[in-house]
């Protein structure tokens, strides 16, 4: 199982997008993957659509008692292969902004549980996404105390820039203090329209300041994309062009991270190595950023 914080200390450059095309990426693969709703505004629960739970992550928070986190996960409406640790909005109590340490560690211990958990004939959680809210605050370092990898998002304007350096900067902290095993897995871009000279401007200082942490695939900004999410679908069965383009650039995504993600820890045989690499070649073929377009 791998766990992957997905993070912004800007709000709105479309992070919980980016945990919603990992999710349907992963889909498209037919892994097993559980969506870890931390941020009080709710949108991957609300995307998603689980069935009703008698409880939620603000309960496994208080209480990471393997019967609260069972009673918190849930199906989603893409089906079995995609779970919902739900969100609610009472988490915005809990997100303190100098938490007890022993506090941080709860949502570690509740993701302990999940292979217990499962009933007998489940397959495994192969992928765990914790969608984390764009502040600093007790709920955005539990994911960073749990997770293996953390996977930055940012737009390429000034302001989400600077975010991104935030963001990067907590990881390293968080490793430091917390978590050893926490790698930083990379930086991806969101609604990149290419024809626009600030967003090339912005990727180049972004490239400056990352150097190869700046995913080589960014994705572009695309009206299907707020489409998918407002019927509830994965974007990969949207069917539109402008879907199909962001699909291919989230597939190159999930590739990367989870070859990244990988490195120096047991690769189990969920995401065979000839299948993620394939996917990472289509677009290692030239050196600087593309943005996936539609032939």
């Amino acid at each position: 199982m791998q766990t992957v914080a997905v993070l912004s200390l800007k709000g709105g450059v479309g992070k919980t997008t980016i945990v919603l095309g990992l999710a349907s990426a992963a889909l498209r693969r037919g892994a097993r993957t559980l969506v870890v709703d931390l941020d009080p505004q709710c949108n991957a629960t609300a995307t998603l659509d689980p069935d009703d739970t008698d409880a939620t992550l603000a309960d496994v928070l208080e209480t990471p008692r393997p019967a609260v986190l069972r009673d918190a996960i849930a199906h989603s409406g893409w089906g079995d292969e995609v779970d919902v640790l739900v969100g609610s909005e009472t988490l915005e109590l809990l997100n303190d902004q100098d938490p007890d340490p022993r506090r941080l560690e709860k949502l570690s211990r509740a993701l302990l549980e999940l292979g217990p958990l499962l009933d007998d004939g489940q397959l495994p959680y192969q992928l765990v996404l914790l969608d984390c809210p764009p502040s600093l605050g007790r709920l955005t370092r539990s994911a960073l105390m749990a997770a293996h990898g953390a996977l930055l998002v940012t737009e390429p304007t000034l302001f989400a820039v600077s975010g991104a350096q935030r963001a990067f900067e907590a990881v390293e902290k968080a490793r430091e203090e917390h978590n050893p095993n926490l790698s930083p897995l990379g930086v991806v871009v969101n609604r990149v329209r290419p024809q626009s000279y600030e967003h090339q401007y912005r990727i180049a200082e972004l490239r400056e300041h990352f150097g190869r942490l700046v995913m080589p695939v960014a994705l572009p900004d695309r009206l299907a994309v707020q489409q998918a999410q407002g019927a509830c679908l994965p974007i990969h069965q949207w069917g539109t062009p402008g879907a199909r383009e962001v699909s291919l650039a989230l597939n190159l995504l999930l590739a990367r991270v989870l070859r990244t993600s990988g490195r120096g820890r047991h690769r189990t045989e969920s995401w065979p190595d000839s299948d993620l690499d394939a996917e990472v070649d289509e677009s290692d073929g030239d050196s600087d950023m593309n943005v996936v377009a539609e032939n």
